[in-house]
């Protein structure tokens, strides 16, 4: 069982790195305070991964058969490539990093099934754009609505603490939901654990890395792409949620960065593309196609060795 304990390293990572995407932009506009925040998130990550985390896992296992030593290994360089980018400040995909680390050591054994690695890379390509869709849409019907029904300030005020407060919540029960397959479905596919106990340990890794490690990555969220006020950083978290659990639905685990970065600069436009700040997007875009290539090359590289 010492073979998880790769699973655990890559939980840990991604709750780190991805904590940001659910409360990084409420954090940044001083709505909700960190430690708040990481202990919201810790709990509704492993609702998520408990009541929903079994629904991508097949999407995972299904990449390429495997024995339990390569499940360590795709976990291992997966978790290494993500915690090297939240070191740098980078919101990585952890999606991207177990989907190439899969394929790495598929391309060894020569079980990688690429027709569905088609489909998982087109959802990487709508995610993003599903995100900036929802968060466009979302800030225009929903600023018209306040508009129109809330004219005090002091009520505005309360109103987007406590929507940031509840769409943080549903965004960590989506992010458990739909990422906790990348963490711990490779240990399902070489049947080392059944869905449910995956889910369970995957989401508790999760957890654990959001409460230890996620405040450098909150900042990048909040601030790097595009200043945002209490109002957007709402609309930002409630259209990466709707976005992650949309996908849930449909069994494909997809990258909440990308959801987030795309709910940002879709928030942004709605007020000025010139606010939306165009090198911090090419370092993520550049960290998002890293991702992927580093995984995949640490795990063949390592299958190698080991062979």
């Amino acid at each position: 069982m010492w073979k998880i304990l790769s699973g655990v390293f890559l939980g840990w990572s991604l709750g780190a790195n991805d904590a940001a995407n659910v409360f990084g932009t409420g954090v940044t506009t001083g709505t909700v305070r960190y430690r708040t925040a990481v202990l919201l998130t810790a709990v509704f990550v492993m609702l998520g991964a408990l009541l929903e985390g079994s629904k991508c896992m097949n999407t995972v296992s299904s990449l390429s058969p495997m024995l339990p030593i390569h499940a360590f290994i795709s976990a291992l360089a997966s978790a290494v490539t993500m915690t090297i980018l939240t070191y740098l400040s980078i919101p990585a995909s952890t999606s991207q990093a177990i989907t190439g680390a899969v394929i790495g050591v598929g391309m060894i054994s020569g079980l990688a099934d690429f027709s569905k690695l088609y489909t998982i890379i087109a959802c990487w390509v709508v995610t993003p754009v599903f995100g900036l869709v929802a968060g466009y849409t979302l800030h225009r019907v929903l600023g018209y609505a306040v508009n129109r029904t809330v004219s005090s300030l002091t009520q505005r005020n309360f109103l987007y603490a406590f929507g940031i407060v509840v769409t943080g919540c549903y965004g960590a029960y989506s992010l458990g939901a739909n990422n906790v397959a990348n963490v711990t479905g490779v240990y399902v596919g070489s049947g080392m654990l059944s869905a449910d106990w995956a889910a369970f340990i995957g989401g508790l890794s999760i957890a654990a890395g959001a409460l230890t490690y996620s405040k450098k990555v909150m900042m990048t969220i909040g601030k790097g792409i595009v200043p945002l006020d209490p109002f957007s950083a709402l609309v930002a978290v409630l259209a990466e949620a709707i976005t992650l659990h949309v996908f849930t639905q449909v069994g494909v685990p997809v990258s909440s960065s990308q959801a987030i970065v795309g709910a940002v600069v879709g928030v942004g436009l709605v007020g000025d593309v010139q606010t939306v700040s165009g090198r911090m997007l090419i370092k993520i875009g550049l960290g998002w196609l890293l991702t992927p290539l580093g995984a995949g090359i640490l795990a063949f590289a390592a299958v190698r060795l080991l062979a």
